[in-house]
């Protein structure tokens, strides 16, 4: 029995040393509060705001080579474009819409494990058939890719919709 109970303390001695190596870890990798909400969202004279430094932001409009995404172009009336992108939102995952106007929709996405969020915008302008996009981490330096590809996803699956 004490040799039992012995594995068992020496178990959970290990886990929480793996908690505590792990919430130290993070805490060198964070650079800002997760709680910091961006402030640096929205649509300022046509413009999406453009990427920090950090690698871990795609645009849309105004960017460097690194940050530099293509907008989605579309076929539809702008509305349609609208509503079917908000329908596929719906469906990536731990994505939620927070904020929508006629020309700009702002949804956050929670990353699988740490829950870190990324602020995703898209913005229609009033003379053009293209949605523009910023995706954005709000903590940290890299997202190893992530903003680039659920951008990608995002615009596969509008094409699949033939928007």
């Amino acid at each position: 029995m004490m040799r039992w109970l012995t594995a068992v303390t020496q178990r959970n001695l290990l886990n929480m040393a793996v908690v505590i190596f792990i919430a130290l870890a993070s805490s060198f990798i964070v650079t800002t509060p997760v709680w910091a909400a961006s402030s640096s969202l929205g649509i300022e004279h046509g413009h999406l705001t453009p990427c920090p430094s950090s690698p871990n932001c795609v645009v849309s409009q105004d960017a460097d080579a690194k940050h530099a995404i293509e907008p989605i172009a579309y076929h539809v009336d702008r509305d349609t474009a609208r509503a079917t992108l908000l329908k596929v939102l719906t469906v990536v995952p731990r994505t939620e819409v927070i904020e929508q106007t006629d020309n700009y929709i702002h949804a956050l996405s929670k990353s699988r494990i740490f829950k870190f969020i990324d602020d995703v915008e898209f913005y229609f302008p009033e003379n053009e058939s293209m949605i523009h996009i910023r995706s954005a981490s709000r903590v940290g330096q890299s997202d190893l890719g992530v903003n680039r590809i659920r951008v990608e996803q995002i615009r596969l699956a509008l094409r699949d919709l033939k928007i």
